[in-house]
């Protein structure tokens, strides 16, 4: 068996609109919760582009990242069965794009909210994780870093095309 460790690694989007944050509620095995729009990274892209993908495919909203909020890392243990999971996220501030209001979204999100930061704050009992309220947190306080800082080796792309 292989006891080698390792991070579930996850990309999210940071969408903040006339002082409201784009966040999605998804049935999880913990019941409803509120999330930022999140998922795992897919072999063969990139950070930001696994970013854009998946708020797509969470809010219908098309999203261009343009700096990095930051990176979290936070440890669960499913009640169901027990799972010891890290996530290591890596969260995106960007520009919002187009909505495709007819667009189905991934299985599990039930529907999109934009909230403030006081609603937020005032729901954090129903976060999917404490990394919810964080990154949001840090991306009011001005946390960015420039995408230039972040690198794909080109043996990413590679791997998916041969995949």
């Amino acid at each position: 068996m292989d006891k080698r460790w390792r991070p579930s690694v996850t990309v999210a989007a940071i969408i903040e609109r006339d002082g409201r944050f784009l966040i999605i509620e998804e049935e999880t095995s913990g019941g409803l919760r509120l999330n930022n729009p999140a998922g795992h990274l897919d072999p063969g892209e990139s950070m930001a582009d696994g970013c854009a993908r998946e708020a797509l495919e969470e809010t219908a909203w098309h999203f261009r990242p343009t700096a990095l909020v930051g990176v979290y890392m936070a440890r669960f243990v499913k009640q169901a069965d027990g799972e010891d999971i890290t996530y290591l996220r890596f969260a995106f501030c960007g520009d919002l794009g187009a909505h495709e209001p007819h667009r189905r979204l991934d299985e599990g999100i039930v529907r999109v909210l934009w909230m403030t930061h006081e609603e937020l704050r005032a729901s954090a009992d129903r976060h999917r994780s404490p990394m919810v309220l964080r990154c949001v947190e840090d991306y009011l306080a001005g946390a960015r870093i420039p995408l230039d800082r972040l690198h794909t080796d080109p043996s990413v792309y590679a791997a998916a095309r041969t995949s």
